[in-house]
């Protein structure tokens, strides 16, 4: 079964705790999610059936090896997806709420897309200087 947005939400804050501080309990994710306890055991629960995550009541829970190439891929995404709205100006204050809005409606395919976008640009200072440049035109023209 795959994922669902939730799933990946709470598979890719599961990875990173892990990466963080080599371990992810239920209290982290509920901090971390902003969710209670109880919702988080429930989708823990769910991630058990769907072969993400293994879950022992009262022991706790470890990734697969499914969950964690997952995991490492949907935190790779985030990260690309902040990565690509800093490079393209956009406010850093708007960038979370953004990433967090679009990262699970884009596929794959242009997930790698835009990795090659954000190279293209990171591989010579001048692009990302003249891509400024034609938003400050831009923004000159929209206050006009």
């Amino acid at each position: 079964m795959p994922p669902t947005p939730s799933m990946e939400d709470y598979i890719e804050r599961i990875y990173a705790l892990i990466e963080e501080k080599g371990y992810a309990r239920v209290s982290d994710l509920a901090e971390n999610l902003e969710v209670h306890p109880s919702s988080v055991t429930k989708m823990i629960q769910k991630l058990d059936k769907g072969k993400y995550v293994v879950y022992e009541k009262y022991r706790g829970f470890v990734l697969t090896p499914n969950g964690k190439k997952l995991g490492k891929r949907l935190v790779y995404r985030h990260e690309l997806l902040e990565e690509f709205l800093k490079v393209i100006g956009v406010d850093q204050e708007n960038i979370y709420q953004d990433v967090e809005g679009i990262e699970h409606h884009l596929s794959w395919n242009a997930i790698d897309r835009i990795g090659d976008l954000v190279q293209f640009f990171e591989e010579d200072e001048n692009r990302i200087k003249l891509l400024r440049e034609v938003q400050a035109k831009n923004e000159e023209q929209e206050q006009s």
